[in-house]
């Protein structure tokens, strides 16, 4: 019983911890200065050296966190990447906007068993890009390591920030996501991407990432997929947990893979 309550205090002790750490996010709003705007938060590396060059994730949150509140889209993941373990072993710059409550990041019914991508990105989308040049010009970011990572919702925009511009993303992580498996080419299929799902998630079918892992396998691409069991919709905690993501994740770069040979 001991063992039990041990746990639990542990769990609580780090889940307190991890919304402290999420304060480190600084809150901000873009505007295009044509009357749209979308909120987001920025992370700035500890001791950032503009002598140097850093990578960026721009992460994607789900359906449940959109708003206006520009807090709800830490809930899940964007934690973990400002512990200072995590800044220890990669230390980046971490984009985090958020979704407004009557849009998707992607176009596409994310609970339907296929999908069409739309010709254009989503007014979100398009703003959350531009929330990622102004953060290219502002800050020494390393244009060869932009990473795209999200889940369920987000995990859509992973894939339609590969598909749309595999020369601008040296790699994606998405979980319980999907995508229009049409838009894979030969040039996005050796864009380096894990992707995650569990079998029995009844929100976003399992056979949506599925569809593209074999898309980009048959064009000629080795992306990497993990298939768990057992976890419903809410694999994320999993997923954004595997240790060998992160080292795998930082390892990819535009430099690296613009530089082989088809």
């Amino acid at each position: 019983m001991h063992w039990r309550i041990s746990l639990l205090g542990l769990f609580l002790s780090l889940l307190m911890a991890a919304t402290t750490r999420a304060d480190d996010y600084i809150a901000r709003t873009f505007s295009d200065g044509k009357g749209k705007t979308l909120p987001y938060r920025l992370f700035i590396p500890a001791d950032y050296d503009a002598a140097k060059k850093y990578p960026v994730i721009l992460f994607f949150h789900g359906a449940g966190e959109r708003g206006t509140d520009n807090n709800a889209q830490l809930a899940h993941v964007a934690p973990v990447f400002i512990t200072p373990e995590f800044q220890a072993a990669h230390p980046c710059f971490v984009i985090a906007p958020q979704c407004p409550p009557d849009q998707q990041w992607v176009d596409m019914p994310w609970g339907a068993l296929s999908g069409v991508r739309p010709a254009q990105p989503s007014q979100a989308m398009q703003l959350a890009l531009k929330i990622l040049d102004s953060i290219e010009g502002e800050f020494s970011i390393d244009h060869d390591r932009v990473y795209a990572a999200g889940l369920s919702m987000g995990g859509y925009a992973v894939w339609d920030c590969i598909t749309r511009f595999p020369g601008r993303f040296a790699a994606g992580a998405a979980c319980c996501g999907g995508g229009d498996e049409k838009t894979v080419t030969a040039e996005v299929a050796r864009v380096p991407i894990w992707a995650f799902h569990s079998a029995d998630d009844t929100v976003v079918p399992v056979v949506r990432s599925q569809h593209m892992i074999a898309a980009m396998k048959k064009m000629g691409g080795q992306p990497k997929y993990s298939e768990y069991q057992g976890l419903g919709h809410g694999s994320w905690d999993k997923a954004f947990s595997e240790p060998e993501l992160y080292p795998w994740l930082f390892s990819q770069s535009l430099a690296k893979r613009l530089g082989d040979t088809p």
